[in-house]
């Protein structure tokens, strides 16, 4: 029986599913916690000590959670995912990919370099620049989202409506990331969760809340959706951009009827999804990991 290791610190729903899957498909999974594993450079040892494969390494990695953390403790993270594929360990979604999507700015960019459309955006460290940049904006009648670097659900965004707005204008950890805020069309607010698996969408639903920050984390409501052929290459675009196995792609349409990317998320939730969509999402990806593993000479594009 193969054995699998579920990168993760809150199993959960989604842990669940994912060792059920696994499990049907005759593997064996196990939740490790990134924060316990280590790098030992030891003669005689394996230069990786991963928690519940001791003296050996799991046939394959699903990244279901990087923990937070200092940055060191973050760089060391992502340093075991990426020792985990020198020593050709299927990870699925990789370092590199988890690295690039995490990281807002970089995602920002490598978006707007793959010329997968997505709003204006400015990543700075001079709060006097960033103050100039937000009022230029407001004057030019654009409002603004503030965002950590780093984050997720919603955390810590801020929309700046107005220029008495500027006062609290804060920085994360030194840094300011200032976006284009997008008026959504149609009344309320609503954005649609592409979700890719290996190039193609494998189902959409558009969320409508009560707040601009559309997470159904915050209320927001589900429904599924028919995407179309415009959005759907929008989606596989930007998560071939990020190299990404599979992604979470969110989309708004602006008032305009034309489409912002306007995050991309390399370890998507999907119990949302599934309670509108007739899919099982866990079944997919880890049919999808395990074909992989089945293909060496497919490695490297999980890895």
């Amino acid at each position: 029986m193969g054995r699998i290791a579920i990168f993760t610190d809150d199993p959960g729903w989604h842990g669940k599913q994912l060792r059920q899957a696994f499990a049907a498909r005759g593997y064996s999974a196990e939740y490790v916690s990134l924060t316990e594993c280590r790098i030992q450079l030891e003669d005689g040892l394996l230069p990786l000590y991963i928690p519940g494969f001791t003296g050996t390494l799991p046939d394959a990695v699903f990244v279901r959670g990087v923990p937070g953390g200092s940055l060191e403790e973050v760089v060391l993270y992502l340093d075991i995912l990426h020792a985990l594929k020198i020593m050709g360990i299927p990870v699925y979604n990789n370092g590199h990919a988890i690295e690039r999507s995490v990281d807002k700015g970089m995602t920002s960019f490598l978006l707007q370099q793959h010329s997968v459309p997505t709003p204006q955006t400015w990543v700075l460290r001079d709060r006097h620049q960033a103050l100039a940049i937000a009022e230029e904006q407001l004057r030019a009648g654009h409002q603004l989202i503030s965002k950590p670097i780093f984050g997720s659900q919603g955390e810590g965004i801020r929309r700046i409506e107005k220029m008495s707005d500027l006062f609290w204008l804060s920085h994360s950890h030194g840094v300011y990331y200032l976006q284009r805020f997008v008026q959504c069309a149609g009344e309320g607010f609503s954005d649609w969760r592409v979700f890719v698996v290996q190039g193609k969408v494998i189902a959409t639903m558009r969320r409508r809340g009560i707040h601009w920050l559309n997470n159904v984390a915050r209320g927001a409501k589900c429904e599924a959706m028919q995407v179309n052929q415009e959005m759907a290459e929008i989606a596989i675009q930007a998560v071939k951009a990020l190299s990404m196995n599979y992604a979470g792609v969110d989309i708004i349409c602006t008032q305009e009827g034309d489409y912002k990317v306007i995050e991309v998320n390399s370890i998507p939730a999907w119990k949302g999804l599934e309670s509108v969509c007739n899919i099982r999402v866990a079944e997919l990806l880890v049919d999808d990991l395990l074909n992989y593993c089945a293909q060496p000479e497919k490695v490297s594009v999980v890895c």
